[in-house]
């Protein structure tokens, strides 16, 4: 609470300096010819009475039934076009990491969904021969439709153009400016429609082009209301200062510094060219500028449609949120503008800001701007959720860019889930069967005493769960192949098939090694199935259990002693097949380079830039 409230008396102080500007320094970049208006600034038209100092108390940390809350979430993804490879990655991860916490007992609130507002929704919806309205339940839909395809397991999906987060945006906006954050200025500046924001024109290439979409930005004059984000310059320093976990990794970290050292400007937070979006409180001739609105989404997420749509219901259903999960490409947006806006109005700032990287198609950046994007849907439907949710997770070091090319994509899944983890239980229930009509002889925990295998297991369980807690997640499935790797290494060593031949001593000891193998697999199944939900069911199922049993695992459930003698299996069956592509898909492929004798096809991660 003390730190709140000083955060709210430097608020009040700073007044006096609305900028937080040192007395040698221009507050604006005259590079983009910024200009003050005459107009009085909301806090010196409002009275003194009036201007509040919010204080809100977190939410609990524990939910109702006293398990511990973990608040995950995804951007809002842009809904001027489908979704694209790289919102898919983001959400994939973000399962991933909910479905680890749930494992560990947590309460998860997992939230995705879209955001709806701006020119570019507008003019999207036109050039489809739609209105905005109708564009975005299209478009909405189809990410959820993706994400069922891709078995995602969201708690919460919130549209920008919901009533309840009109309401939340609206509440929020009075409390900045009851706070003496809001006022009114003139802009003058080069925007990109793009990126729905203006530019500084030394971040622009040639002819005035943004980086990130390649098309030059527009000049345009507006009288907008702004956001004092430079009174915030400093306790962002304190905040990363003392908390440096706040924006990870930590090469993320340094890039948010670099630019909060280089000097925060104020920001503009309405549009009175935009008629797409949530009226400004007070002033209809304008609209909240998309990110402004999108980001309260996190905590709009949070109610339900029945409940009483308020700031402080919402804050208390959750947050602040454990951790945000981005493309490097909107960092900014929410590792400075977001925890700005959110001390302005007295609200705890989120736990992390998680900033990864992109996947890339021919070097560049994939997004629906540049129209070079990778479909998931085809990519879903050819090759199976489990496939692509694995291959985008191992492959791609989590933090970091990566690369994609379909004979890479072939070459992991075939080699680790149908030939290191798939084949392993198909021969070894072939085994049970012939020899033990698929009937476990002995307790798993009986069988495996003074085995070193089980110790190797355990390691590797131990480091499987540091590395999920980490959000490692290629070095979690890493861990999780080795297990199988240890696995297949036992059963040819032991050679069960041999023993049993043999007979007699040899035959009980064979029975036994394949009780181990499978209680392998089960722990396999357990730790797999954040990453690859669908194939680690299908591995519990041939063990015996029921969906339910599988429902209700956790990450105890990893520990060794999980099969018991008279467990009857199910028959053997490929719980992962070889993907094989047909004479036609290889003729429509193209041709490997004679440098690498590769079929490269980079893809890309992410976001739209005005994705919340």
């Amino acid at each position: 609470m003390a730190a709140r409230f000083n955060t709210s008396l430097h608020n009040a102080l700073s007044l006096l300096n609305p900028f937080n500007t040192p007395l040698n320094t221009k507050p604006f970049s005259s590079r983009n010819s910024f200009r003050l208006s005459k107009k009085l600034p909301y806090y010196l038209q409002s009275s003194s009475t009036n201007r509040a100092l919010y204080c809100t108390s977190s939410s609990q940390e524990n939910g109702v039934d006293g398990a511990e809350t973990f608040v995950l979430t995804t951007p809002l993804y842009y809904v001027n076009a489908p979704p694209h490879m790289g919102s898919a990655y983001t959400t994939i991860a973000a399962d991933s990491i909910a479905r680890f916490q749930r494992l560990l007992g947590k309460k998860v609130i997992f939230i995705t969904g879209t955001d709806e507002h701006g020119e570019k929704i507008a003019t999207s919806a036109a050039a489809n021969g739609r209105n905005p309205a109708e564009h975005c339940d299209i478009i909405s839909q189809s990410y959820r439709s993706l994400w069922k395809d891709l078995d995602i397991a969201y708690d919460k999906f919130i549209r920008t153009t919901d009533p309840k987060h009109e309401a939340i945006v609206k509440e929020f906006y009075s409390r900045v400016f009851a706070n003496g954050d809001i006022y009114r200025a003139d802009y003058e500046g080069l925007y990109c429609v793009n990126c729905e924001e203006y530019k500084d024109e030394k971040e622009l290439l040639e002819n005035n082009c943004c980086p990130v979409h390649q098309m030059p930005c527009v000049a345009r004059k507006e009288d907008n209301y702004f956001f004092a984000l430079s009174k915030y310059q400093k306790p962002l320093e304190d905040i990363l200062s003392q908390n440096p976990r706040f924006v990870q990794p930590s090469y993320r970290l340094n890039e948010v510094q670099s630019w909060i050292k280089s000097g925060l400007r104020d920001f503009s937070i309405s549009r009175a060219l935009v008629d797409w979006g949530i009226p400004v409180p007070d002033d209809d001739k304008q609209t909240i500028y998309v990110w402004f609105d999108a980001l309260l989404g996190y905590i709009s997420a949070l109610t339900d449609d029945n409940e009483q749509q308020s700031l402080e219901t919402a804050v208390s259903l959750g947050w602040p949120a454990s951790v945000h999960l981005i493309g490097k490409d909107i960092l900014r947006f929410h590792a400075v503008y977001w925890p700005a806006m959110l001390m302005s109005a007295g609200l705890n700032l989120p736990k992390m800001v998680f900033g990864h990287g992109f996947l890339t198609k021919d070097g560049l950046k994939m997004g629906k701007s540049l129209g070079n994007t990778l479909e998931p849907f085809e990519l879903v439907q050819k090759f199976g959720p489990d496939a692509v949710r694995y291959f985008f997770l191992r492959e791609v070091e989590f933090g970091n860019d990566g690369d994609y090319s379909e004979d890479r994509f072939i070459k992991i899944v075939n080699a680790h889930l149908a030939n290191t983890i798939g084949n392993l239980l198909n021969r070894t229930l072939g085994l049970l069967k012939k020899n033990c009509e698929s009937t476990l002889v002995v307790d798993s925990t009986i069988a495996a005493e003074e085995n070193p295998l089980k110790d190797t297991v355990e390691k590797l369980v131990k480091k499987a769960r540091t590395n999920y807690e980490n959000l490692s997640l290629s070095s979690a499935c890493e861990a999780v192949l080795e297990i199988g790797n240890a696995g297949n290494t036992y059963m040819d060593q032991r050679a069960p098939w041999f023993l049993f031949k043999q007979g007699g001593v040899s035959a009980e000891a064979a029975a036994k090694d394949l009780v181990i193998i499978l209680e392998v697999m089960r722990i396999i199944a357990v730790a797999l199935s954040p990453i690859a939900p669908c194939l680690s069911l299908r591995i519990y199922s041939q063990l015996g259990y029921s969906l339910d049993q599988f429902n209700s695992i956790t990450w105890n459930d990893t520990k060794w002693g999980g099969l018991k003698g008279g467990q009857v299996m199910e028959q053997a069956s490929p719980v992962f097949a070889r993907i094989e592509l047909n004479p036609e898909e290889e003729k429509k492929k193209p041709k490997a380079s004679k440098k690498t004798g590769k079929v490269e096809v980079k893809v890309e991660q992410p976001q739209t830039v005005a994705e919340a």
